[in-house]
């Protein structure tokens, strides 16, 4: 895998406060409501990288996420070629008709890039968005174009059920480079969800146009999860990779 100029992205869940009921003195009084579950703030993610070319990758991502948004911290280390990068980043959502998800990432090296994406609709909705990045070298973890724009659509419901089609497309240096995602997610037993995602890519790698299918696949519990994702040609590279993340949200 090469630094390529595009952003990254991995993890554990949540508690649940306790409660009781209070009398005053003399008089009873019925046990008090219990309060609501606290959101989750922190998500932990450790993710393994193995590629064709027999290099091997690891990273940590830890989030913390509040009123003000989604903060994050992250660390990549390619053993075979001694190199590391430390990252960060926060992201975003404003708004209810119109949702506006603004994103920023940093990282050791001087890389600074940055999105802004637009969605509206409910249940249906449309979305596009447009990425930059000041070119410095970056490990791309996530394998998207960063340097790009993204039109989306989809349906999404209550029950937290989706289907969404996705197409990302460099727009600087590389045109030709797009990813078209199917993204599926289906809630299953309680507080479960099953997340399949189909991805179909073409582009030019050292001078021939390639096309080919990958997949991410991700399986959530109350607490923890795991992915599994295959992506060929990852980065418009001749290497292959797999990517195994687990992590758990608290």
């Amino acid at each position: 895998m090469k630094p390529l100029h595009r952003s990254s992205t991995a993890i554990l869940l949540s508690a649940l406060l306790a409660t009781a009921g209070a009398a005053r003195a003399g008089a009873q009084e019925p046990a008090a409501e219990p309060p609501p579950a606290e959101p989750v703030t922190y998500k932990f993610t450790t993710g393994m990288y193995r590629m064709s070319d027999h290099a091997t990758g690891w990273d940590v991502n830890l989030r913390r996420s509040s009123d003000l948004g989604n903060v994050w911290l992250g660390y990549f280390r390619l053993a075979q070629q001694d190199t590391t990068q430390w990252r960060a980043g926060w992201d975003h959502s404003y708004g209810t008709a119109v949702r506006i998800s603004p994103s920023i990432q940093l990282a050791s090296g001087g890389f600074v890039g940055g999105s802004v994406q637009a969605e509206t609709g409910d249940p249906w909705f449309v979305g596009a968005g447009l990425g930059r990045t000041n070119l410095r070298p970056y490990w791309n973890l996530n394998f998207d174009p960063n340097d790009a724009y993204t039109l989306s659509a989809g349906h999404r419901n209550t029950q937290n059920r989706l289907f969404m089609v996705q197409l990302v497309r460099d727009n600087r240096q590389n045109p030709d480079q797009r990813h078209l995602h199917f993204t599926w997610r289906q809630p299953m037993a309680v507080g479960e969800r099953l997340t399949l995602d189909a991805l179909y890519k073409t582009g030019l790698v050292e001078g021939q146009h390639i096309r080919r299918w990958g997949f991410s696949a991700g399986y959530d519990w109350p607490e923890w999860f795991v992915r599994l994702a295959w992506d060929p040609k990852t980065n418009f590279t001749p290497v292959d990779a797999w990517r195994l993340s687990v992590g758990s949200r608290f």
